[in-house]
C-alpha cells in the first residue's frame, strides 16, 4: 500500500472579531484609580495631584476618553473590600463601562498579593486591561502576572514592615503612660484646650446617674430602659439605649481617672482582624492619667456586684426542676428571703382562685418536691411580709438607740474583719533585691559555668512569684477595705435617717443594709442586717 502524504491547508477566520472593530474605530475607555493611605495634609495634597494629573493624561490621549477617576483617601490598600472607590470602580468594570484601569504602581493597587492577583484575574475576565505606570507592565502583557506577583509582593513586605514599625511605636508610647483618648462616641469627656481630657459635666451627670441606678439594684436592661424613656441620647447619639452600652460604661475604668492600654490588638495588617487582649500581649495600667468621674471605691464596688451578680445560680434549664433565678433587680427579697427549715430561697408567685389573684413568696423546694423535703415552711403574702420586714427594722432602730449603736459596731466590724499588717513595701524592696541579684548572675553567666548558676536563676524567679503574688493580696486587701470604708458610711446614713423617718417597704434600702431574711416559720421572721445581727419580728 502507497505511503500517504500528509497535506495542511490554512482556514483563515471569517468572523470579525468586534473587539478588534471597536478597537478600531472606538475610543479606549479609561478609568483612573488612586489612593492615599493617611489623612495628613502632606498625603491629602498627593491625593488632588493624582487626581488631576489622571485627568490630564486621560483626556490629553486621541484615543482615550475618561471613564471616571475613582479614589480613595485615608484607606490602607491591604483590604480592598474596604475601599470603597476601588470595589465601585470593579462594578464599572462588571458592567462593562470601563475598558482599561491605570494607576500609579501595584502598590497603589494593592497592598496584598492574593487580593492583587485576584481583582487582576477578575479583571481580565471581564476584558478590563490594567496599567501600572511605575512598573511599565500592562496587566494583559503575556507573562504580567509573574511580574504582578513579584512586585505585589513586594508590596505586602513594605505594608508588614510598616505595620511591625507602627507597632513598635505605639508599644513604647504604652511604655511611657501614654494614652490614646478616642473622644468620637464617649460620653463624660471631650478634648481640652490643653489637649487632654477634660469633663462634660452634663454629661458626667448621666455617667454618675448610672452607676447610682446599678448600685440601688436596676439591671442592665432596666437602666437601659429608664434612659430612652428619659429621652436621654446615648454615646452614639441614638435615641435608644442598649444593654451593651451599659455595660460598657459600667466596666471602663477610664471614668474613675485611669486608662487600661492594649485592651485589643490586630492580629495581622491583612486581615485587620481585631482581637480581646487576653494576654497575647502585654498590657499597661496608667493610674490618674485624667479628671475622674466616678470615684474609684464607687468603680470597684461596681466591679464586685457585676461579680456578684454574674455568679448566681442560672436560670433553670428545660426538663429541671425550679432553681434559684439569675439576679433580679426587680424584687430584692429574691436573693434575700430564705426558708428557715430547709434554708432554700423563697420566690414570688402569682396564685389565683375564683379569678382573684394573690401574691405569694414561697420556698422553692415545697414548689418543687411538695413536704418531700421540706414540710413546714409556709407561703407568706408578699405586703405581709414586707411589712414585717419594715415593722422589726422600725421597731428595734427607733425603740432603742443602743441597738442602733451595736447594729453600726456589727456593720463596721463585718466590712473591716480581718485587718492585716501592711507589708507591701518590704515586699517591693525584696522584690527589687532578687532582681538585682538575677542580674549579677546573668552578669557573671558564662557557657562553662551555666549549670552552676541554673539551680540559683530558677530559684530567684520561683521566690519572685511568691512575693509578686503575696503583694498583688495586699493590693487587693487594700482596695477591699478602701472600697468597705465607703459602703459602710453610705450603709450609716440609711441607718440614721430610718432612725427618726418612718418609711414604707424599699427594695434599694433592703439590698442596703439586709444580709438575708429567714423565714422561721407562719408567725416569725429573723431580719439579719450585713454581717451578722439579728432581729426577730412577728409576722
Amino acid at each position: 500500500m502507497p505511503e500517504l502524504t500528509k497535506t495542511v491547508r490554512y482556514i483563515p477566520p471569517t468572523v470579525v472579531d468586534k473587539k478588534s472593530v471597536v478597537g478600531a474605530y472606538h475610543q479606549l475607555r479609561v478609568a483612573a484609580y488612586c489612593r492615599v493611605s493617611t489623612q495628613i495634609e502632606e498625603q491629602l495634597n498627593s491625593y488632588e495631584v493624582q487626581k488631576n494629573y489622571y485627568t490630564d493624561k486621560i483626556n490629553s490621549e486621541p484615543k482615550w476618553t475618561l471613564a471616571g477617576i475613582y479614589a480613595d483617601k485615608g484607606i490602607s490598600g491591604t483590604n480592598a473590600l474596604k475601599r470603597d472607590e476601588f470595589q465601585k470602580m470593579i462594578r464599572a468594570c462588571k458592567r462593562g463601562k470601563i475598558d482599561m484601569i491605570i494607576t500609579k504602581s501595584i502598590s497603589r493597587f494593592a497592598r496584598n498579593t492574593v487580593d492583587c492577583l485576584n481583582y487582576i484575574r477578575k479583571l481580565k475576565e471581564y476584558n478590563v486591561d490594567v496599567f501600572f505606570e511605575e512598573q511599565g507592565i500592562h496587566s494583559k502583557d503575556t507573562g504580567s502576572e509573574f511580574y504582578i506577583t513579584i512586585y505585589g509582593s513586594i508590596a505586602q513586605s513594605e505594608s508588614e514592615n510598616i505595620s511591625a514599625n507602627v507597632r513598635w511605636g505605639k508599644d513604647q508610647r504604652a511604655k511611657e503612660g501614654k494614652v490614646i483618648f478616642n473622644y468620637h462616641n464617649f460620653l463624660g469627656y471631650r478634648k481640652g484646650k490643653n489637649g487632654k481630657p477634660e469633663i462634660v459635666e452634663n454629661e458626667a451627670e448621666i455617667i454618675r446617674e448610672i452607676y447610682n441606678m446599678y448600685l440601688s439594684g436596676n439591671s442592665l436592661d432596666g437602666i437601659a430602659k429608664t434612659l430612652t424613656a428619659n429621652g436621654i441620647k446615648s454615646p452614639s447619639n441614638k435615641d435608644k439605649w442598649v444593654v451593651s452600652t451599659v455595660k460598657s460604661i459600667l466596666t471602663n475604668e477610664k471614668y474613675k481617672g485611669d486608662a487600661l492600654i492594649n485592651k485589643t490588638y490586630t492580629v495581622d495588617c491583612i486581615s485587620k482582624k481585631t482581637k480581646v487582649n487576653n494576654g497575647e500581649r502585654p498590657k499597661y495600667y496608667v493610674e490618674n492619667n485624667h479628671p475622674a468621674i466616678i470615684s474609684a471605691e464607687v468603680f470597684n464596688r461596681t466591679q464586685e456586684e457585676f461579680a456578684r451578680r454574674s455568679s448566681k445560680r442560672k436560670v433553670k434549664q428545660k426538663g429541671t426542676k425550679t432553681e434559684l433565678g439569675k439576679y433580679s433587680s426587680k424584687y430584692a427579697l429574691s436573693e434575700l428571703l430564705i426558708c428557715g427549715e430547709c434554708g432554700t430561697p423563697y420566690r414570688r408567685c402569682t396564685w389565683s382562685k375564683n379569678g382573684n389573684k394573690k401574691i405569694v413568696w414561697r420556698c422553692i423546694n415545697r414548689l418543687d418536691y411538695g413536704k418531700k423535703y421540706c414540710k413546714n415552711s409556709p407561703s407568706i403574702e408578699e405586703t405581709v411580709i414586707q411589712n414585717a420586714i419594715i415593722n422589726a427594722i422600725m421597731k428595734n432602730i427607733s425603740a432603742n438607740e443602743e441597738v442602733l449603736n451595736n447594729l453600726k459596731i456589727h456593720i463596721g466590724m463585718g466590712l473591716n474583719a480581718d485587718v492585716m499588717e501592711d507589708k507591701s513595701i518590704d515586699l517591693q524592696i525584696q522584690i527589687a533585691r532578687l532582681d538585682q541579684r538575677y542580674e549579677e548572675i546573668l552578669n557573671k553567666l558564662t557557657l562553662d559555668l551555666q549549670d552552676d548558676f541554673e539551680d540559683q536563676l530558677s530559684e530567684i524567679i520561683l521566690e519572685k512569684h511568691k512575693l509578686q503574688q503575696e503583694l498583688e493580696r495586699y493590693e487587693n486587701y487594700k482596695q477591699k477595705r478602701e472600697n468597705s470604708k465607703s459602703r459602710l458610711e453610705e450603709i450609716f446614713e440609711i441607718i440614721e435617717a430610718l432612725k427618726n423617718h418612718p418609711i414604707s417597704y424599699d427594695d434599694t434600702i433592703i439590698r442596703e443594709i439586709l444580709e438575708c431574711v429567714v423565714v422561721e416559720s407562719k408567725e416569725k421572721i429573723k431580719v439579719v442586717f450585713i454581717d451578722g445581727f439579728e432581729v426577730e419580728s412577728e409576722i
